[in-house]
């Protein structure tokens, strides 16, 4: 079942949903963040009236209220008791938010939002492997020269060796025992890991020299050498960006 379209005039058309959603909050949320996201609501501007919104995703004021609370929640607007409910600047956006991180990479053709999420990652896994030299057991040690060898054999099957990749990455984590920067980590890259932008070309050439990049990190954490690890975790995280984005882009967002 298709929404009924009764847009108001200049409104955005209904979206045209295959079937009509078991939770209609949760998908007039998620329309809402792409609408806001893609300025069809500009910052400043005032969210349409609830009975406008009703007609428009043909559902009623409870959904609508529901929706537009979690909208708040998310930092996208700012509800106003007698003056309407106003959308907020980027600025004051929820950009952990798995909603509002996903429509703004569907609608950043410059690639630069996810250039500050390889920045902010490269930043705290960069630390993560300078504490891990500090403080890598031999049993650590001898996992993440299981998981290079191993990758090295699975250069030919990409979606395995992703797979040991982010393993090898999150034992560097652990073993730092930096809880928090590991979960920002692993929530931005749990948003991403599946969009095309992000993964870009995974062929084989590529594989062979992001192991040999993950090797190096191996080598001066076994080393107990934490600036050498940091360093290594920078250029590796930072190089195999480069090569996955491609032309896009402007390279001198990532020099920093």
């Amino acid at each position: 079942m298709t929404a009924v379209q009764r847009p108001t005039a200049g409104e955005p058309a209904p979206p045209t949903w295959a079937r009509r959603p078991a939770n209609l909050a949760k998908a007039v949320t998620a329309e809402l963040v792409q609408r806001i996201v893609r300025g069809d609501y500009p910052a400043d501007s005032v969210l349409p009236a609830e009975h406008a919104l009703c007609a428009t995703f043909s559902v009623s004021r409870t959904v609508v209220r529901e929706a537009v609370k979690v909208l708040q929640e998310k930092g996208l607007v700012q509800i106003r008791q007698g003056s309407g409910t106003t959308v907020q600047p980027s600025a004051s956006w929820n950009m952990l938010d798995e909603l509002v991180l996903a429509a703004t990479i569907d609608e950043d053709e410059t690639l630069g939002v996810l250039d500050d999420l390889v920045v902010t990652r490269r930043l705290l896994e960069s630390d993560m492997a300078n504490a891990a030299a500090r403080v890598a057991d031999q049993a650590t040690l001898d996992r993440l020269r299981e998981l290079v060898d191993r990758m090295d054999e699975l250069v030919d099957d990409q979606e395995s060796y992703h797979e040991h990749d982010r393993t090898f990455h999150d034992t560097v984590m652990r073993a730092s025992g930096n809880r928090i920067a590991r979960a920002v980590v692993r929530s931005l890259e749990s948003q991403v890991i599946n969009t095309a932008s992000y993964m870009g070309r995974t062929d084989r050439s590529l594989c062979v020299a992001s192991n040999r990049g993950h090797r190096r990190i191996c080598e001066r954490i076994a080393a107990h050498d934490p600036e050498g690890a940091a360093e290594a975790m920078f250029a590796h995280i930072t190089e195999a960006w480069l090569v996955r984005r491609g032309a896009k882009g402007d390279p001198d967002r990532l020099a920093r």
